[in-house]
C-alpha cells in the first residue's frame, strides 16, 4: 500500500494561520496508523496485517477503519481498493465510517477540498449500492449541503451528482419513505432556482430534476403528505412546468389517483393501511404542520449555526455587523434571493426562543424577520417571503399549531409601524388580499384560520390589542378601510365623529410574554417604541429602551405606594431590599405581624402588594425548582422571604389570629404578579414532602386562598397551572401530582388540565407518572364522566394520545367504560384511540357484551376493528365466539320486531342488527378466505341456514357470498339423507366441531321436513349459549 503523505494531503481547505483542529488530527492520526502498519507490504500481506491488529487489539479497528476512510477521500486512484479493504476489515457494519462521513456532512462540507467532496460524494454512492445501514442519514445531511438560491459550479454539481444517485438505486430509496419526503423537498426547491435567467444553460439538469420528482410524487405520494403544508408552497413556485402543472390538475379534481391503487385484501394489513393514507386534497396537506426538519434541511449546516447565533447570543444594538457580513457571505446575488424564504421558514418554524432569551435583549425573531423583507431587492422574492411570513397563519388551528409560528408576523408589523410604516402597509395589505386568493374554493377555511390566528395572538397576550396596526393614521386610507372590511371583529369601534376610539394599550416588550406588570404607552408616543436600527440611528438595545421607561414609571408607583404607607410597614420593606437572605426573611417575619396586627384594610393591601411585588421581582423571576431536586435542595428553596408569608399563612390555620388580612395582600399581589398562585401550590408541596400533613390541612390554604379572590377554584386552579406550564415546564410537572392529591373533585376528569400535562410531558416524566399511578399516588381518572375525556382526547395530538392512554391503562380502568366511544371512533381518523382499544381487548377474553358492542359498529371496508379482534379471539375461543354470533343471529332471526323493540329498553348495549353483523361476518370471511373453518361449525352453519331462511331478498343478494357457506351445505335430501340429517341435529350436543357435515339430500320434501325438525333443536342451542356467555 503506497504511502500518502498527510500534511501535503489535508482534507479541508484553510489558510495559513487555521491549525488542525481535533477532527482533522484525529483523521491523520489514523491514517498515519494505516500508514505504519503497511507500508511496503503487499495487498495481502496487508489485510492480513490489518486483521491481526485488529484480533489483538479491537481498540484499533475504529481508528483502522477512519484510516481507510481518509485514503478513500484523499487517493480517487486508490479509492475503490481501499474500499474494498475497507469492506473486508470492517467489523461494525461500516458504522464508524458513516458516523464520521455524517460528521464531515455536517461540520465541515463548506470546507472540503475539491478532490475530497467529489470523494466523498463517491463513497455515498457506494455506501448505498452496498445498502449500508445508515446511510440515508448521511444523505440527509449532503442534501442540507446543497444551497437554495446558489448557482455556482460546484453546488450544481453536488445537486446533479446526488440526483443521479438517487435515479440509479431508486429501488433503494423508496425503501427510505423519509429521505424520499426530503429529495422531494430538496429538488422542489431547486428546481425554482435553476429556472429564470439560467434556463438555457442550466435545462437538461433541470428537466432531469422535474422528471425524478414528478416520478416520485406521483409514485410515493403517501410518503411526500408527510412534508405537509410547506409541500404545497414549493408546488406553488413550479406550478408553470408543464409536468407539474398536470400533477396539480390531478391534486384539485381528483386527488385520490395519487396514492397507491388498492391491490385486494389477501394482503389485508399491508396493503389496506398504506392505501387509506390516501390524499383527500389541497386542504388536507394545508392543515398538517411542516416537520421542523424539512424547514431545516433547506438551510445549509453553516447557515443554521449562524442564524442560530444571531438569535441566541447578538444583543440588540450590536447586530448590525452580524447581519452585513450575513448579507455579504450568503446573500449577495440576485440568485439568493429566493433564499430569505428559506431563512424566514426555519426563524418561524424551528427557532423558538425560551422564556429567558425572550425576557433578555437579545436580537428578536421579528427584527431579523424586519431585516431580511427590507433588504429584498426581487418582487417575486419578497412575496414569496411574504408568502413564507403568513403561511402558518392560513389554516392556522389553536390546538394543533403553535403561538411561536404566528407571533413573528404581528410584532414585524407592529415594531415596523415608527421608522418602516412601508413593511406594516404592504404586510397587511398582503394579508387582506391572501384570503381570497391563495386558494378561492378554500377562501373560508383560510379566512377562519387567520381570524383564529389573530384570536390567539390576543388570547396569549402577545399584543393586547391590534387597533396601532388596524387603525394606525400612518397606513393609506383605502387600505383601512380594507383592512376594517375584513378583520372588523379585531378593530376598535368608530366614535359618534367618525374617528377610531384609539384605547390606550401595555407595550409588548417581549413577545408572547407578558407576567411583567406593562406600563400604558398611548399610540400617539411613537418615539418610545422600537424599531429597525437604521444606518443613521444610534443602536441601543430594544429591550434598554423598554426597560429604562418601565423602571422610571415604576419607581414613582413605589415611592408613592411606600410613602402612604406606616413607617414600621416603610422600615421592614426597606429591609426587605437588602442582599442577605436571612435579613430579608426576618423582615418579612416582622411585616406579616404587622399586616395582621395593623389589621390590613382595602386601603393598604394594594399599597402593600404594590411594594411587595416590587421588592420580590428578583424572586418572582428566578427559577423556582431547585435543578437538582432533592428533599434538602426544596427545603432550601423555599428559605425566601415570599414563602415566609406563605409560612404564617398556614401556621393561622392552627391558632387564633385572623389570616384575612395576609390573605388579602396576597390576593392583591396575584393581580399584580400571577405567579403568586402557583409559587402557593410550590410551597404547599415542598412544605410537606414527608407527607406528615393531611390532605385536608393542607389544600384549605390554598382554596381559602380561592375563595377571597371571589373566583371558582377550578378556575383559578387552571389559570395557575397553566401560567406555571408557560413559565417551566419541569416544575408545573413536579407539581402535577400534588394538584391532583389535593384537589381531587376540581382535576379527576378535567380535560383542560390533563391536556396541559400530556402538552409538555416527555418519556421519562410519563415513566415517573405511571409509577405514581401504579402506587395510587396520583389518581387522573375516574369513570363516572370518562366518556367526556375520552371524546375530548380524540382531537389531541399523536403523542399526546399515546400518552393519555398509557394512563388509562395504568389505572386499570375496565374495558366495560371504555366501550360507549366505541361506535363514535373512525378507523382512519382516530388510529391512537382505536388501536388503544384493540390492545384493551386483546386481553379480554370474549363475552357477549363485548361482542355485541364491537358488532354495533357500522361495518366499512375500511375499517379492520371488528375483523381484527374477531379473529384474535377465534384462535383461543373459535368455539365460543361461533356460540355467541350464532346464539345473536338465531336471536334475531327468530325474533318478531315487536319483541326487538322491547328489548330495546333494557340496560347495557342493545343487540346488534341483522344487517350489521352479517356486514361484519362477510368481511371475515373475505379475510380468511383461505381458511374458512369459523363458518364450517356446527353452530354457525345452522345460523347461517336459519338466517338463510328468514332474511329478506336484499339481504340475500348483498351478502350472496356469505350465505353460499350454508346454502352449499344446507340439506336438499332424499329420505335416507334426511334421516341421517335428523339423526345429527338431535345428538349435535355430545358430538366434536370436526365431525363431517352430512351429505345434503336431494328431496324437497324432506328438506322442508329437516327446517321444521331443526327449529326446535336450535333452542336448546340458544340455552345452552347462555351458559358459555356466563363463563
Amino acid at each position: 500500500m503506497e504511502a500518502v503523505n498527510p500534511s501535503s494531503s489535508r482534507l479541508f481547505v484553510s489558510c495559513a494561520v487555521d491549525a488542525k483542529d481535533d477532527l482533522e488530527e484525529r483523521f491523520d492520526r489514523c491514517f498515519q496508523l494505516l500508514q505504519k502498519l503497511t507500508s511496503g507490504l503487499s495487498e495481502k500481506e496487508s489485510n492480513d496485517v490489518l486483521n491481526s491488529t485488529i484480533s489483538k487489539d479491537p481498540r484499533c479497528h475504529d481508528e483502522i477503519c477512519i484510516g481507510l476512510m481518509v485514503a478513500v477521500l484523499l487517493d480517487p486512484q486508490s479509492a475503490a481498493k481501499s474500499y474494498r479493504d475497507l469492506t473486508l476489515i470492517a467489523r461494525d457494519g461500516m458504522n464508524t465510517v458513516v458516523q464520521n462521513l455524517t460528521q464531515i456532512a455536517v461540520e465541515r462540507f463548506s470546507k472540503l477540498s475539491e478532490v475530497v467532496w467529489h470523494q466523498l460524494l463517491w463513497f455515498t454512492r457506494e455506501l448505498i449500492r452496498n445498502s449500508v445501514n445508515g446511510v440515508d442519514i448521511l444523505c440527509w445531511n449532503v442534501l442540507r449541503n446543497i444551497s437554495g438560491g446558489d448557482v455556482s459550479p460546484r453546488n450544481l454539481a453536488v445537486a446533479e451528482y446526488m440526483l443521479d444517485v438517487f435515479m440509479e438505486y431508486r429501488a433503494w430509496l423508496d425503501k427510505n419513505s423519509f429521505l424520499v419526503a426530503s429529495v422531494v423537498y430538496t429538488y422542489l426547491r431547486l428546481i425554482d432556482d435553476h429556472g429564470g435567467n439560467h434556463t438555457q444553460a442550466l435545462a437538461p439538469l433541470r428537466q432531469k430534476e422535474v422528471t425524478f420528482t414528478v416520478s416520485l410524487l406521483r409514485e410515493k405520494f403517501n410518503d411526500c403528505l408527510v412534508i405537509g403544508r410547506d409541500l404545497v408552497r414549493l408546488l406553488q413556485n413550479v406550478a408553470r412546468i408543464p409536468e407539474f402543472e398536470s400533477l396539480w390538475k390531478d391534486v384539485y379534481h381528483n386527488p385520490k389517483v395519487l396514492s397507491p391503487n388498492f391491490t385486494g385484501l389477501d394482503r389485508f394489513f399491508l396493503n389496506k393501511l398504506l392505501f387509506y393514507n390516501s390524499f383527500t386534497g389541497v386542504q388536507q396537506l394545508m392543515q398538517t404542520r411542516t416537520s421542523r426538519r424539512f424547514l431545516q434541511s433547506r438551510l445549509t449546516p453553516d447557515m443554521e449555526k449562524k442564524i442560530v447565533f444571531l438569535t441566541s447570543n447578538v444583543r440588540f444594538g450590536n447586530h448590525k455587523r452580524y447581519q452585513d457580513w450575513f448579507q455579504r457571505q450568503y446573500l449577495n446575488t440576485p440568485e439568493s434571493q429566493s433564499l430569505r424564504c428559506d431563512l424566514i421558514r426555519f426563524i418561524v418554524g424551528v427557532i423558538h426562543p425560551t422564556n429567558e432569551l425572550l425576557c433578555s435583549d437579545i436580537i428578536p425573531r421579528w427584527a431579523v424577520i424586519g431585516w431580511l423583507l427590507t433588504t429584498c431587492t426581487s418582487t417575486v422574492a419578497a412575496a414569496n417571503a411574504k408568502l413564507a411570513l403568513f403561511y402558518d397563519w392560513l389554516f392556522f388551528e389553536p390546538e394543533k399549531d403553535n403561538i411561536m409560528n404566528i407571533e413573528p408576523a404581528i410584532l414585524v408589523m407592529f415594531h415596523s409601524m415608527r421608522s418602516h410604516p412601508a413593511v406594516t402597509a404592504t404586510l397587511l395589505d398582503f394579508l387582506v388580499k391572501i384570503i381570497p386568493n391563495f386558494y378561492p374554493a378554500l377562501s373560508e377555511k383560510v379566512q377562519a384560520g387567520i381570524f383564529a390566528s389573530l384570536k390567539t395572538i390576543l388570547d396569549k397576550r402577545v399584543l393586547p390589542n391590534l387597533n396601532p396596526i388596524f387603525d394606525n393614521p400612518k397606513l393609506d386610507r383605502e387600505l383601512r378601510v380594507s383592512v376594517r372590511e375584513k378583520f372588523k371583529e379585531f378593530c376598535a369601534p368608530i366614535g359618534a365623529d367618525g374617528n377610531v376610539k384609539h384605547e390606550d394599550f401595555p407595550h409588548p416588550s417581549h413577545p408572547v410574554l407578558m407576567d411583567c406588570s406593562p406600563v400604558p404607552i398611548s399610540p400617539s408616543n411613537n418615539h418610545d417604541e422600537p424599531a429597525f436600527s437604521d444606518e443613521d440611528e444610534e443602536d441601543v438595545p430594544l429591550a434598554t429602551k423598554v426597560k429604562l421607561k418601565k423602571s422610571e414609571d415604576k419607581k414613582d408607583n413605589i415611592e408613592d405606594a411606600m410613602a402612604a404607607l406606616e413607617d414600621d410597614m416603610r422600615t421592614e420593606l426597606e429591609n426587605l431590599k437588602s442582599n442577605d437572605n436571612e435579613t430579608q426573611c426576618e423582615a418579612m417575619e416582622r411585616l406579616v405581624q404587622l399586616i395582621i396586627d395593623d389589621n390590613a384594610d382595602e386601603e393598604t393591601a394594594p399599597l402593600l402588594a404594590t411594594c411587595l411585588c416590587s421588592v420580590l421581582r428578583d424572586q418572582f423571576e428566578n427559577k423556582l425548582l431547585p435543578s437538582d431536586p432533592l428533599d434538602e435542595n426544596i427545603e432550601e428553596s423555599i428559605e425566601k422571604p415570599l414563602f415566609v408569608m406563605f409560612r404564617n399563612f398556614a401556621q393561622m390555620q392552627d391558632g387564633n389570629q385572623n389570616p384575612r388580612p395576609l390573605v388579602q395582600v396576597l390576593v392583591e399581589m396575584s393581580e399584580k404578579e400571577p405567579k403568586v398562585g402557583y409559587f402557593l401550590l410550590y410551597f404547599l408541596k415542598a412544605s410537606n414532602l414527608d407527607g406528615l400533613k393531611t390532605v385536608s390541612s393542607v389544600s384549605v390554604l390554598y382554596e381559602q386562598y380561592c375563595k377571597a379572590m371571589e373566583k371558582d377554584l377550578v378556575n383559578i386552579l387552571l389559570a395557575d397551572m397553566k401560567l406555571c406550564q408557560e413559565d417551566d415546564r419541569t416544575l408545573f410537572v413536579w407539581l402535577v401530582p400534588e394538584v391532583y392529591q389535593l384537589f381531587p373533585s376540581a382535576t379527576q376528569n378535567n380535560t383542560e388540565l390533563l391536556h396541559l400535562l400530556l402538552e409538555v410531558v416527555d418519556a421519562n416524566q410519563m415513566q415517573l407518572l405511571i409509577c405514581l399511578v401504579l402506587q395510587s399516588k396520583l389518581v387522573i381518572f375516574n369513570t363516572d364522566t370518562l366518556v367526556n375525556v375520552l371524546k375530548e382526547s380524540l382531537n389531541w395530538e399523536t403523542f399526546e394520545q399515546c400518552c393519555f392512554w398509557h394512563l388509562i391503562e395504568a389505572h386499570n380502568i375496565p374495558v366495560d367504560d371504555l366501550m360507549p366511544i366505541l361506535p363514535e371512533l373512525d378507523f382512519l381518523k382516530h388510529a391512537e384511540a382505536l388501536s388503544s382499544v384493540m390492545l384493551f381487548l386483546k386481553q379480554e377474553r370474549p363475552s357477549v357484551d363485548l361482542l355485541k358492542n364491537i358488532l354495533i359498529r357500522t361495518a366499512k371496508s375500511t375499517d379492520f376493528f371488528v375483523v381484527s379482534i374477531m379473529q384474535y379471539w377465534i384462535q383461543d375461543y373459535e368455539d365460543k365466539v361461533a356460540d355467541m354470533v350464532a346464539g345473536l343471529l338465531n336471536k334475531l332471526s327468530s325474533s318478531s320486531p315487536n319483541k326487538r323493540k322491547r328489548g330495546a329498553g333494557n340496560k347495557g348495549p342493545g343487540p346488534p342488527s341483522m344487517e350489521q353483523i352479517l356486514a361484519h361476518l362477510d368481511q371475515l370471511r373475505i379475510v380468511s378466505k383461505h381458511n374458512p373453518k369459523f363458518f364450517l361449525l356446527d353452530s354457525m352453519q345452522r345460523a347461517l341456514q336459519q338466517v338463510l331462511a328468514t332474511c329478506t331478498e336484499t339481504q340475500k343478494k348483498k351478502f350472496t357470498d356469505l350465505l353460499a357457506l350454508a346454502e352449499e351445505l344446507s340439506p336438499r335430501g332424499s329420505g335416507t339423507g334426511g334421516r341421517g340429517t335428523r339423526k345429527a341435529a338431535s345428538t349435535a350436543k355430545s358430538q366434536s366441531r370436526t365431525r363431517p357435515i352430512p351429505i345434503p339430500s336431494e328431496s324437497s320434501e324432506d328438506s322442508s321436513e329437516e327446517e321444521e325438525i331443526i327449529k326446535p333443536k336450535q333452542a336448546k342451542k340458544r340455552k345452552k349459549a347462555t351458559v358459555v356467555e356466563s363463563d
